[in-house]
């Protein structure tokens, strides 16, 4: 935890807001209710589930929004899984802007890339896994970031203070290894453990039709890989390990009229042997379908991984397809669909999200997933069964 203390030291130090405006609080508060299509496969798993959150933000700024302060924690508390039921620090962060220059201390949340069915490049925060298996949640990440902003493009340096593991679901919670992860038993290439700092350095630009963006990482990759050990009580568990990488990546996104053109891709060392993966693919938008205000996009990708069936990602020769349509409505209605395939064996996932606004206050989004013919070298496998749909109801204020 001496990581947090000097996130706090360093903040500390910067001018005391003596100006500052008031305080700004907003967030929400969601109930979330999961069902599961079929019974549980593992001994203890929960059947349908429920689960509540609260997430507030509290932010003020002074020196005429120069310098801003914002703090976010998260707190989830979940009835069949107590690794669900987790509380964490998303930020804590302040920010001093000048012209051509931002310093940001604290916690913060980082994403990167452009692609929709896989976040291939994004490393800066882990990511937790309990709250959904999409990677898009992510833990709060200690850090020092300093931007330089230019009109030829933005330098971002990132001195990363500490490591955050990766969340896993517990004995009792669904969408699991068949194995359960013990993240009591996780290791390390570094001798610093989880008190390594890793470094990070990104190009950003807007050229023309372009937004590019390049970087490398140095430090403890967020993707461990799992061991099989035995515990004292000669329980077989997996047990996390977390390598130290070289990791030099790229994103880039075109827009042509209505079409959007992406592309990721990255080179890691570090991880066993030198490798390279990318996604790459488009998003075609039909303005105005069927003589409405709503608008439907076509989406499809591709992903590449040339580690193949070592892959510790479920894509590695796979294919994405979907459809997203936005109504364009007063309650911001809108329905994500697609489909990823397996190109070298059988394994396919589904997926369904749709989220409606209820007045000013509420928003209401439903989860759909399917996995379907789930091959046993995926490592999905443990999930096979996990086919859910899920409703969340949230109160913002």
């Amino acid at each position: 935890m001496y990581r947090y203390a000097l996130m706090v030291a360093l903040i500390a130090l910067a001018p005391s807001p003596t100006s500052a405006g008031p305080w700004e609080l907003s967030g929400f508060v969601s109930g979330e209710a999961r069902g599961f299509v079929h019974d549980a496969q593992f001994p203890r798993q929960h059947e349908a589930n429920a689960s509540f959150a609260i997430q507030p933000e509290l932010y003020t700024e002074w020196d005429d929004g120069d310098q801003s302060f914002l703090i976010v924690p998260f707190a989830r508390w979940d009835q069949g899984d107590d690794r669900r039921t987790h509380l964490d620090l998303r930020e804590l962060t302040y920010i001093k802007s000048s012209t051509n220059w931002e310093l940001r201390l604290g916690v913060r949340k980082v994403f990167w890339g452009v692609a929709e069915s896989n976040h291939l490049v994004d490393i800066i925060n882990q990511t937790d896994f309990v709250e959904n298996i999409d990677f898009e949640d992510k833990l709060g990440q200690p850090m020092v970031n300093f931007a330089l902003i230019q009109d030829w493009g933005t330098i971002d340096l990132f001195a990363l203070i500490g490591f955050r593991e990766r969340t896993f679901a517990g004995v009792k919670g669904r969408l699991r290894p068949p194995i359960r992860v013990d993240t009591s038993s996780a290791s390390y290439d570094s001798a610093a453990e989880n008190s390594h700092i890793d470094w990070a350095l990104r190009y950003s630009h807007a050229i023309g039709d372009f937004d590019v963006g390049l970087y490398h990482f140095w430090g403890t990759s967020r993707e461990p890989l799992l061991r099989p050990e035995r515990t004292r009580s000669n329980e077989l568990v997996l047990a996390p390990h977390y390598d130290l990488i070289h990791q030099t990546g790229t994103d880039v996104q075109a827009t042509k009229g209505n079409w959007l053109l992406k592309f990721e891709a990255l080179r890691r060392t570090g991880q066993g042997g030198t490798f390279i993966a990318a996604v790459g693919g488009f998003e075609y938008t039909f303005v105005g379908v069927f003589d409405t205000v709503m608008d439907l996009g076509v989406l499809s990708e591709y992903h590449f991984d040339d580690r193949g069936e070592r892959a510790t990602l479920p894509f590695n020769n796979d294919v994405f397809v979907g459809s997203r349509l936005a109504f364009n409505d007063t309650q911001d209605t809108a329905v994500l669909a697609g489909i990823s395939g397996d190109l070298d064996g059988r394994s396919k996932f589904f997926n369904v999200e749709a989220s409606r606004r209820i007045g000013s206050q509420w928003k209401i989004e439903a989860e759909f997933r399917v996995f379907w013919d789930v091959a046993p070298s995926d490592p999905f496998f443990g999930a096979r069964r996990d086919d859910y749909l899920q409703i969340e109801l949230a109160r913002f204020f």
